[in-house]
């Protein structure tokens, strides 16, 4: 048996033992989590490890790229689970992370290697935007520059994404949500946050602020300043 599958026959006696408690509270009051990560299927980034979460701290969405599809009509599994998350168990923050060496972000800028991969090349659409930046504002870079760049870009463009969700768009308004976009360098163990201010990327480092997408602040666009203007 493959070494990683037997390692279930521990989870009972070694892992849920050591926290019995914590799993009865989660299994009898429910689950109460307050950040949504949105991050890539990569089997090198592991979102509650980068957290150092225990069960119930994270609800996690994981796919190839780490994309939120526009909201649209039309079903996803993504769209469903920004909108649970966000309308039902209230989350309080949302966090887009992308990663360095992404394989979805490499076919993106190399569209000939989607070939007879119909439904990520399909997927990826998504992240065009992206593509389009590099493409025209990183015109000196390639390869895995490049790749990184669209990495970095691409979560930028997500991030927009998200805020078309109704869920999404209705609790920023009211103020009480939070961005997030990060960036994990599986080479160094940086992470890298989206300063919204500066739109840039830059380390999180211990004692410092940490860098936001887009804080938590009423914005409504039909309460005005000036009360003569409406």
């Amino acid at each position: 048996m493959n070494d990683v599958i037997g390692r279930v026959f521990d989870f009972e006696t070694k892992v849920f033992a050591g926290e019995a408690d914590l799993y009865s509270h989660l299994a009898t009051k429910g689950q109460s989590p307050k950040v949504l990560m949105i991050s890539c299927s990569d089997s090198r980034v592991v979102p509650e490890q980068i957290m150092q979460a225990k069960p119930g701290d994270l609800f996690i969405c994981r796919n190839a790229g780490n994309i939120v599809p526009p909201f649209a009509q039309t079903n996803g599994g993504v769209t469903s689970t920004v909108e649970y998350a966000v309308a039902a168990l209230g989350v309080t923050d949302v966090i887009v992370c992308g990663h360095s060496g992404c394989g979805a972000m490499g076919a993106l800028m190399n569209p000939d290697s989607l070939k007879g991969l119909p439904n990520v090349e399909t997927w990826l659409k998504h992240s065009h935007a992206a593509r389009s930046v590099v493409e025209h504002s990183y015109q000196d870079l390639d390869g895995d520059a490049a790749i990184r760049a669209a990495s970095l870009e691409n979560v930028v463009v997500q991030i927009s994404h998200l805020r078309t969700h109704p869920s999404v768009a209705a609790r920023i308004a009211k103020g009480d949500i939070t961005l997030h976009g990060w960036f994990v360098d599986i080479h160094t163990g940086n992470i890298l946050a989206l300063d919204g201010a500066t739109g840039r990327f830059r380390a999180i480092r211990d004692g410092e602020d940490l860098p936001v997408a887009l804080p938590a602040a009423r914005r409504m666009a039909a309460d005005f300043l000036d009360a003569d203007a409406a």
